[in-house]
């Protein structure tokens, strides 16, 4: 009697740490964002709709990622033309200021 008591308790016990990892575990997983394990150096040669940067924080690596209509493409920031991409984005989406005093 004594031998089963026991075994219900570690039982119990086991159940509630798995329910507590599991559930950490499902939550980490619903936060993060697919994230570029890999680059290319491949030119993206389709509009650019938006792009960002991604640290590198493993699985992830360092990139900037660009969106387009056929999807999302991830490329080396330190390629030549990856940084002419992101300054040509700026430049044309850039609002001009204008201003509000009047003479």
């Amino acid at each position: 009697m004594e031998t089963r008591r026991i075994l219900m308790r570690s039982l119990a016990v086991a159940v509630i740490i798995t329910s507590v990892i599991w559930t950490t575990t499902a939550e980490d997983q619903k936060v993060r964002k697919p994230c570029c394990t890999k680059v290319s150096t491949t030119e993206v040669t389709d509009p650019i709709i938006s792009f960002r940067l991604q640290r590198q924080s493993l699985p992830c690596v360092k990139a900037v990622i660009f969106k387009t209509k056929r999807g999302r493409f991830c490329r080396d920031p330190r390629q030549r033309w990856v940084k002419e991409k992101v300054k040509h984005f700026f430049k044309n989406t850039t609002p001009t200021p204008t201003s509000s005093i009047s003479n």
